[in-house]
This record gives structure tokens, sequence and C-alpha cells, in this order.
């Protein structure tokens, strides 16, 4: 069962991922942890493949994102950008080729031992315009204004307070500044059970709310032309439905389809 306490969350997910990096096997979000509340699944998550991107680093891809934000973040040469949940670095060291040596990459993580990797990663590939600070993102040590571009991936939802951390992502962005972020949301509120289901494969979700809310509360916190450019379904394998929903579950989960969603989002600060 997933904390219900905020702090308790935040040390589940750090103690969590802290696991991932001190690891040198493959992993995907749930890896080999119990983090999510039940033993990991045996299938992948929904990681996209980095291999073929400008400015991959491989050693900095841990699979555990569940989109590309920097697809439609429009990097420019010479932006500053600020990666939230930053972990071993792989986004941050594609948004750098995007920048430029001109600009600048600030990689946010809660999680010590992931900004020890990301920092051995950068310092591999030289990059001294890409730094990592210690920080939660509900509380980012970041001036207002300070950045022209938000990215992050899979990681927003792990977030106890959403609203906040919106909140401080429209304070941190230059005006005219934007964001891209890939997340996971529902279609709709998941009921317990599917809930635990969709937990043992799509790692974590336990924290996802509805898509709709999700966009909304981007919107509330000031953020303008809020839209999806992409989306997709994340399939959970039918056995892994059937074990913690029965097999009436399972013909109710195959009759509305899987309400567990990938999506990746933008907005800008006006």
């Amino acid at each position: 069962m997933t904390p219900e306490n905020p702090e308790d969350i935040k040390k589940a997910v750090r103690d969590f991922y802290g696991k991932i990096a001190r690891s040198t096997m493959p992993t995907s979000c749930c890896g080999t942890s119990d983090c999510c509340g039940g033993s990991a699944p045996e299938y992948s998550f929904i990681n996209d493949d980095y291999s073929k991107i400008p400015g991959y680093v491989a050693d900095a891809d841990l699979g555990l994102g569940c989109g590309i934000p920097t697809e439609h973040a429009q990097l420019k040469p010479g932006e500053t950008v600020l990666d939230l949940g930053s972990g071993a670095g792989n986004d941050a060291f594609v948004a750098r080729r995007a920048v430029g040596e001109r600009g600048r990459v600030i990689g946010v993580d809660m999680t010590p031992s992931m900004l020890a990797k990301a920092r051995e990663n950068a310092k591999k590939v030289g990059y001294t315009n890409v730094e990592f600070r210690l920080g939660e993102i509900e509380h980012l040590p970041l001036e207002e204004g300070e950045v022209d571009a938000v990215i992050s991936n899979c990681v927003l939802n792990l977030v106890p307070d959403k609203r906040a951390a919106f909140a401080e992502m429209f304070r941190i962005l230059k005006k005219g500044g934007r964001f891209c972020v890939s997340d996971i949301v529902t279609r709709g509120t998941l009921p317990e059970k599917a809930r635990e289901a969709a937990v043992l494969y799509a790692g974590c979700v336990s924290g996802a709310i509805p898509k709709e809310q999700y966009l909304g509360w981007l919107k509330d916190s000031g953020f303008k032309d809020v839209a999806v450019r992409k989306e997709r379904v994340v399939d959970v394998p039918p056995e892994v439905i059937e074990e913690h929903l029965g097999p009436e579950g399972l013909k109710e989960w195959k009759r509305d389809g899987s309400p567990i969603l990938s999506v990746t989002v933008t907005g800008v600060k006006p």
C-alpha cells in the first residue's frame, strides 16, 4: 500500500530511486523493488528509445521515462533549461545538446545518490554548463524567472502536492517561458483494486491523477495554451489484471480499455 503521508511518500520514492542509482542492473519504474506496494513486474515499463536522439548518454539512461519531453520543448541555442527529477541526467544531456555551449541546463533531484550519478556522467562527457542541484520540486532551489524552459519525464506523478509543483514551475519560468513534461495520468478515477493492478505494471502510478484534473491544475497555476502533444495508452498485461480483479474484472477492463495514459503536455507562462 502506498503511504498516505506526503513525507512518507517522498521517503519511499527517495529510497527506491536511491537503490536504482546504486545498482548497475537494468530496471523499470518498479525495478526490483516493492516501492510501489507489490512485487516487481516482469514486464518492462513504457520507456521510449533514446538511443538515436542527439545528445544521448547511455550511462544516464536508466529506463525510467514515459516519453521524450525534449521532443516538443522547442529548445533553442543559448537557453536555460530546468529538468525536474533529473535522475542520472538522461534528459538533461539531451537538452544540453539542444541549447549548446552558450546555453545552460539545471537538473533538480531529491535523491543524493542520483545526483552523484548525474554529476559523474556530466564529468565523463565534459559538460561544464550542466549542473545538478539537490531539491524538491515543490520547493525548487531556483530564483523567480530564472529559466526559459522546464522539462520533466515521468516524475510529477510521484509528487504528493502537484499544485505546489505546478506553482513552482510557473514561478521559476521567465515570462513567455514554457514547459514540456511527459507523465502518467489516468482516464477517470481508478478504483483501488484497479490502481493496485496498474501499480504492478506501470510502476508508482498510484500518485497519478485524472488527465482533466492534471490539465486543469496546470491552467489554475497560470499557464496558457496547455495542450497534450502526445498520448498513448499503457496496456497492462491481462494476467496482471486478472490476478487483482478476477475474471469479471478482466472482462470489464477489456471492455472499457486501460485507464492508464502516458501523456506529453506543453504550456506557456504568459
